[in-house]
């Protein structure tokens, strides 16, 4: 198991000091999960429903990249980071639930999980928002990183 890294040597806390660091390509994907009850599930059957609020997955999309932009501003000690790309997806899948995913890319000292998390959680958030109409019932749950590469070392979760 690792230390800390926003832990100081006096036990407070601090942002990781990547000066040093030599900028290279870096990726991560990461993912959240949105539930929904069989009726509300059912009104995805063409892909997307729309809204009072608009269409729902494609406000999410948009939702998602936003929020991975700002991550820096949500997250006290992430780094502000110039993403290459943040790319998110959106299926519903046969357990009636919207499998939400971020990919976010830079060239930087510093990685991009922070980013596909909050690209993947603002994005469910914003499914759950503009279906709280529809029902209470919807459950946003499993936000996790899925892989990342570049910096000190890769990271690919198992799929079991």
């Amino acid at each position: 198991m690792g230390k800390l890294s926003h832990i100081d040597k006096h036990n407070q806390p601090t942002m990781v000091d990547v000066s040093d660091k030599i900028p290279t390509d870096r990726e991560a994907r990461a993912q959240s999960i949105v539930e929904f009850p069989a009726d509300v599930a059912s009104l995805f059957s063409g892909g997307d429903i729309e809204t009072a609020k608009g269409p729902v997955f494609s406000t999410a999309i948009v939702a998602g990249v936003m929020g991975a932009k700002r991550t820096h501003e949500l997250i006290p000690f992430c780094h502000p980071l110039g993403l290459s790309n943040c790319k998110i997806t959106i299926e519903l899948n046969e357990d009636n639930c919207a499998i939400v995913e971020c990919i976010c890319k830079v060239h930087h000292r510093t990685g991009v999980e922070m980013e596909a998390l909050t690209g993947a959680s603002i994005a469910a958030l914003t499914i759950y928002d503009m279906c709280k109409a529809l029902s209470h019932e919807i459950v946003v749950r499993d936000t996790r990183l899925i892989s990342k590469t570049g910096g000190k070392s890769d990271y690919a979760r198992d799929s079991t």
